[in-house]
């Protein structure tokens, strides 16, 4: 126990991740090539801001002004280890994923800038994100069994 938090606490989310993401026993549906990124819920990353009212709202865009619940995916789960943001039109929400270094993860949210094979991974604080950077990696995907889309092997 000590040491899934002491591994939460410092971006290790591996066994954290695998708590709450039933692993896969199949092979993967696909091995993707993707650009990896990190995330947090602060307003820099999550694009949202304090009103007159000193309530969270969306900071720009379209949507600009609107509630914005901080630290709730667009899949209306609360965000943690192991959450990922990606393009809901390749990797639909319940995709899981086995990120190398990031540990297995579930897409449950998706972002204004997330688009094609790009994903966003979730830390708890914004120096960990940010210390995660952006990198190519190939990723292990295994879809929900409801969908049948699958993303063009383009790299």
């Amino acid at each position: 126990m000590w040491l899934a938090l002491i591994l939460c606490m410092h971006g290790g989310f591996s066994s954290a991740a695998a708590d709450s993401v039933r692993v896969p026993r199949k092979t993967p549906d696909r091995e993707i090539t993707m650009r990896v990124t990190g995330y947090c819920p602060c307003r820099e990353c999550c694009n949202w801001k304090r009103n007159w009212l000193f309530r969270p709202v969306i900071a720009s865009g379209p949507q600009k002004g609107r509630p914005k619940k901080v630290g709730i995916t667009a899949s209306g789960k609360r965000a943690g280890p192991g959450t990922i943001a990606a393009d809901a039109r390749l990797f639909p929400f319940g995709t899981i994923m086995y990120v190398p270094g990031y540990g297995y993860g579930i897409v449950e949210d998706r972002g204004g800038a997330i688009r094609g094979h790009h994903i966003d991974l979730f830390y708890r604080s914004h120096a960990t994100a940010k210390k995660w950077g952006s990198k190519k990696l190939r990723v292990q995907v295994w879809y929900p069994p409801k969908t049948s889309r699958k993303p063009s092997r383009k790299k």
